[in-house]
């Protein structure tokens, strides 16, 4: 089992767990990902790494509450256990001296940017990071992402809180004022879809991270394919970083689409067998 450290309620229904887990720990790298398991009945999910501590010999991440398996690692705390905890998995981000790099975040994929941007500003590169939400109240690690970036930008959709409006207004108005070499989006795939669609025509070199359906997460199992420049790739060997502008992004919604509603209806059957308890 490894044990939890410490859990934190960071916005609604969205978690950070840190878990001690020190042969991970060692070998993490920005961009990678790991397959939880919550108890023998549990299913494997991926969770990018969100942060890591080697003398500490933990891991972070942060999820968000979207079906059984997330729901049942929000009931843990401190002291509790998760019977897996594989990794590090996947390729790294591309990790150099880029120039200017603009790194956009929707929603909870501010986690998964957070190691990626501090290292792309180790590099020396000038980081500008844009984080959007639906509001205020989902906004979280402002402080952490403002102390790694030489500009934050925010935007909420309602306008609660920053700018009103979507990512993808900010990052065209930087793409028109001023040189960037290279974007970096992580969030919904549709977020990182428009992101792509608004830096193609100026040329402009941008990585997404995808999230599609995995299981095994050693490229065995086969659900995570996704297609690149019309060839297919495994998210969990090849990726999940890959370019933006080569991804089929229908197929890929398409894809996550149906597994939403399967694991809908498996929550509400959990949730069913919870209230009976």
């Amino acid at each position: 089992m490894y044990r939890i450290i410490a859990k934190e309620r960071l916005a609604e229904n969205i978690h950070l767990l840190e878990v001690e887990a020190p042969e991970v720990a060692k070998k993490a790298q920005p961009g990678q990902f790991v397959v939880v398991r919550v108890d023998e009945e549990g299913e494997r999910i991926p969770l990018t790494i969100a942060d890591w501590d080697v003398e500490k010999g933990s891991m972070t991440i942060i999820f968000l509450e979207v079906g059984t398996t997330t729901r049942k690692l929000a009931c843990l705390n401190a002291g509790d256990g998760i019977l897996n905890f594989v990794g590090p998995l996947g390729r790294p981000t591309d990790i150099d001296h880029f120039g200017t790099v603009v790194c956009v975040a929707g929603g909870v994929g501010a986690a998964s940017l957070f190691p990626i941007s501090r290292s792309l500003k180790a590099c020396g590169n000038e980081v500008i990071t844009i984080m959007g939400a639906r509001t205020k109240q989902l906004i979280f690690w402002e402080e952490r992402l403002r102390s790694i970036s030489h500009q934050l930008i925010i935007t909420t959709d309602d306008g609660s809180y920053g700018r009103k409006g979507v990512v993808t207004v900010p990052l065209k108005e930087l793409l028109e004022a001023r040189k960037v070499d290279r974007v970096i989006a992580i969030g919904p795939a549709v977020m990182m879809k428009f992101c792509c669609l608004t830096t193609k025509p100026f040329g402009v070199s941008t990585i997404v991270s995808l999230n599609p359906i995995m299981v095994d997460g050693t490229g065995m199992c086969g659900c995570c394919r996704v297609s690149v420049e019309g060839e297919t790739r495994f998210a969990c060997v090849d990726g999940p970083d890959f370019d933006g502008h080569k991804v089929d992004w229908d197929l890929l919604m398409n894809r996550q689409r149906a597994y939403l509603e399967e694991e809908r209806k498996s929550l509400e059957l959990w949730e069913t067998k919870a209230l009976k308890k």
